[in-house]
């Protein structure tokens, strides 16, 4: 789920998954240009299915040539969006039969810049393609993250062979993932794949499935958490559990311990809906916080020293001056497998990304280190 762009501590920017209502309105049809031009006034009317829709996300459906950046800043100019001729703040929620008008600017760049970046294609065919992302990629160019995108490498990789339904600044884009969480994303060749896809999506007819190190252990084996999510009241960066919040959305993950360690464990998780940060936040709510999540967990990195409680010293016994590099050094999340009806073949695809370098080396440092004891 795509999209907002904030950061972790106020000043380094991520990628977040979508706002259900924009993942909503994106999977529905194909986009096409809009027959206004730069300079002219394009007037859409709200629907009933519309109803509630905050006024960015509602233009940021309508017209997805523009990011949501840009978009606020149209409607905080004293001309440039109107509600049945009023001006409205980005959050103002919209009524059905209202008549929102936009005034067009030159949009940005319309394509995103092909780089010649690895990438690890999992299975491709000529309807679709799924990539193991890495960690610290985003999926597409936004503020402050203008190269070294997912969107550049698929750019360069399949060029001319990417959907265009959310249009020429996301070519192939059907989801998306964190920044910093590696793993499997499904990317569209054409637009006919791109729109069967999104109905799968919207119809939750696709499961994905999550790895996970996190903090502790929970303490059943299997657990369902199954609470609403918000945004938090006073952080802008942070998601919630918000059971008294109107605007919350249902939230059910499904969590299955894989093994048990001192200090640590793995999980399997299998998010039943697709909120913004739902198994980051669903995990601390349970007292196991993704392992070097900041947001969450109050940690973003990890040494090999700390894994295995173990403390270099200097020979005249003072602590090294020079701190060991982290073995890791983002959230220990990964999308491990995917699996879905192909739109075109109707084949049910399994797809399994293998784990992310850093990851697996956790994974064997915890096995050497924090193994539990038996008798």
């Amino acid at each position: 789920m795509s999209a907002r762009e904030f950061d972790d501590d106020w000043g380094e920017e991520i990628e977040l998954e979508p706002l259900d209502e924009l993942e909503s309105l994106e999977s529905q049809a194909a986009w096409t240009p809009p027959e206004e031009k730069p300079g002219e006034v394009a007037k859409r009317v709200v629907t009933e299915a519309e109803a509630g829709w905050r006024l960015d996300l509602f233009l940021a459906a309508k017209f997805p040539q523009y990011s949501r950046v840009l978009i606020r800043k149209v409607i905080q100019a004293p001309d440039g969006v109107d509600v049945d001729g009023k001006h409205g703040k980005p959050s103002f929620r919209l009524k059905p039969g209202s008549v929102v008008s936009f005034k067009l600017v030159e949009p940005p760049r319309e394509s995103p810049i092909p780089e010649d970046l690895p990438l690890d294609v999992l299975y491709e065919d000529d309807d679709l393609a799924v990539i193991n992302k890495p960690a610290n990629m985003v999926v597409h160019p936004a503020r402050g993250h203008w190269s070294g995108t997912l969107v550049g490498a698929l750019a360069h990789r399949f060029a001319g062979q990417l959907s265009s339904n959310r249009g020429p600044a996301r070519p192939g884009i059907v989801h998306r993932l964190d920044r910093d969480t590696s793993g499997a994303i499904i990317v569209a060749k054409n637009d006919q794949a791109h729109a069967g896809l999104a109905s799968l999506f919207e119809e939750k007819r696709i499961q994905k499935e999550y790895f996970a190190v996190v903090l502790g252990a929970i303490n059943a084996d299997r657990e369902i958490v199954d609470l609403p999510i918000g945004h938090h009241p006073k952080y802008r960066v942070k998601m919630a559990i918000a059971p008294d919040d109107p605007e919350a959305k249902p939230a059910q993950t499904y969590f299955e311990t894989l093994e048990r360690f001192r200090g640590f464990s793995t999980v399997r998780c299998l998010p039943k809906t697709g909120r913004t940060h739902q198994i980051r936040l669903h995990l601390a709510h349970l007292g196991c916080p993704i392992l070097c999540d900041k947001l969450y967990g109050g940690r973003s990195t990890i040494t090999l020293d700390e894994i295995a409680g173990r403390h270099d010293r200097s020979p005249n016994g003072r602590e090294e001056e020079e701190s060991p590099a982290p073995i890791l050094a983002r959230q220990a999340l990964h999308a491990r497998k995917i699996t879905f009806e192909h739109p075109t073949t109707r084949k049910i695809l399994e797809i399994e990304a293998p784990l992310a370098n850093d990851i697996q080396e956790t994974l064997d440092a915890l096995r050497l280190y924090r193994a539990l004891k038996t008798s």
